[in-house]
């Protein structure tokens, strides 16, 4: 039984460490891309503004291509084990894919110890709904929403898009989610445990556990992970895709290779030419109508038919 609390604990330090290197680049860093369209940014959005309302957390930046109408959008979740991280970290996700037609929405929300699992999926969904409620105001189609996120974002994006409670709480349903494309994510806490992320008991580890949810009406499913990542995080990944596949959702798992943890995010940042930013580019093109110009780096990918050992 491989022990994930050590690992994670290595994970956020990395995370941390890298997450400064990306700050230290600051937002003006222009990613390479070739898009043909100009970004318009509107930051700080209140989300969430009930009494209860984190003035900080419960906040949202949107990326979209100027002048562009009845695009389709790419909904981001961060990463940082739960504990840190925040949206203007990643503001170069919605530079690379509004440049190239796609609206972005990159939400922050209440990080552990502040809350407790599932403080951070209820603020995914208050993001998601909102994003639903209002982005066709700003020009995007309310009914391709595709979500993504990395690491622990990665985590939330797939129990967004597994456990539908959560949706139902805003009155919506997994039917609102046009794809979700999760990378290097957890999918069980079958063998961790972390009070401080989870809480307490078996109730509360399945609960968190996008695995354990899965009913045959989830949505497209594209998940990602890095040929040098997180231990566990390949074999997750293909038992995430098996579990869907055997429910008839439809569902790819895709090694990206020479990549770790921290670079299968980085790399996405910084270049639409990056492999992973190419898959996603893909995946939403192929399920929205969305018109690409494919500018691939000679850096291979390997498919749900070539597994990798996880633990």
């Amino acid at each position: 039984m491989f022990d994930f609390k050590p690992a994670l604990t290595v994970l956020v330090l990395i995370w941390a460490f890298d997450s400064n290197f990306v700050l230290a680049q600051a937002e003006d860093t222009k990613p390479k891309t070739g898009g043909s369209f100009e970004v318009e940014a509107f930051k700080n959005i209140s989300y969430f503004d009930d009494k209860d309302a984190d003035p900080k957390k419960h906040k949202l930046d949107l990326y979209l291509p100027k002048g562009h109408k009845n695009y389709p959008v790419l909904f981001f979740i961060h990463g940082g084990g739960w504990t840190s991280g925040d949206r203007w970290q990643y503001g170069m996700v919605g530079q690379v894919f509004a440049k190239n037609g796609v609206g972005v929405v990159v939400i922050s929300y209440r990080l552990s110890p502040q809350v407790q699992h599932p403080g951070h999926i209820e603020d995914v969904a208050r993001a998601f709904a909102w994003t639903h409620k209002n982005i066709e105001k700003y020009g995007g189609r309310a009914d391709q929403i595709f979500i993504s996120g990395q690491s622990a974002g990665g985590h939330l994006t797939a129990l967004l898009a597994t456990n539908e409670e959560f949706l139902k709480a805003q009155n919506l349903t997994l039917k609102n989610i046009k794809g979700a494309m999760p990378m290097s994510g957890i999918y069980t806490f079958e063998f961790w445990r972390n009070e401080r992320v989870v809480g307490k008991g078996k109730e509360a580890m399945e609960s968190a556990s996008p695995i354990k949810h899965i009913s045959g009406k989830e949505p497209p499913f594209i998940i990602l992970y890095a040929e040098k990542d997180f231990p566990g995080c390949g074999k997750m990944s293909h038992d995430l895709c098996d579990a869907l596949k055997n429910k008839k959702v439809e569902a790819e798992c895709i090694e990206i290779k020479d990549r770790n943890h921290v670079s299968i995010m980085f790399k996405l940042m910084m270049s639409e030419t990056d492999p992973t930013t190419q898959a996603l580019l893909e995946f939403i093109s192929k399920h929205s109508g969305l018109k690409l110009s494919p500018k691939k780096e000679s850096v291979s990918l390997e498919n749900e038919n070539s597994r990798v050992a996880g633990f």
